[in-house]
């Protein structure tokens, strides 16, 4: 194989490299994108959890009435497993919105950290 070869397929290999597609261009924007949507994310959750516990409460009336209503065997376990699908549901939102707290706060402090660097940067550019 001749040099120039060599040297061509080394500039092809070093462009396959360069033309890699990130998904966000820079960490500030990847803080910038999750800031804008955490909060939608945690009152989503929050919204969820406060109508899955409505629910709940629902199936639970009715289960305590199941004598009153005159429902038969299937219908009870049917209402028994909704109620038990129900309160898993509740318990995962309120695992999850948990985990938004919590890191809804570290999230914060990286956005304030990062304000930090960016205005000592612009302070020492400018002296």
């Amino acid at each position: 194989m001749s040099n120039k070869q060599e040297k061509d397929e080394g500039k092809e290999m070093v462009d396959e490299k360069n033309d890699k597609v990130y998904p966000v261009k820079s960490l500030h924007d990847f803080l910038f994108e999750l800031d804008k949507e955490w909060s939608k994310f945690r009152n989503g959750t929050l919204i969820s959890l406060i109508s899955s516990g409505v629910l709940f409460l629902f199936i639970v009336a009715i289960l305590l009435r199941t004598r009153h209503l005159g429902l038969g065997l299937i219908d009870f376990v049917l209402l028994l497993f909704v109620g038990v699908l129900l309160a898993y549901s509740i318990y995962a939102m309120y695992s999850q919105f948990r985990f938004f707290n919590r890191w809804e706060r570290r999230i914060g402090l990286l956005l304030h950290m990062e304000d930090e660097i960016l205005a000592e940067k612009r302070g020492e550019k400018q002296t």
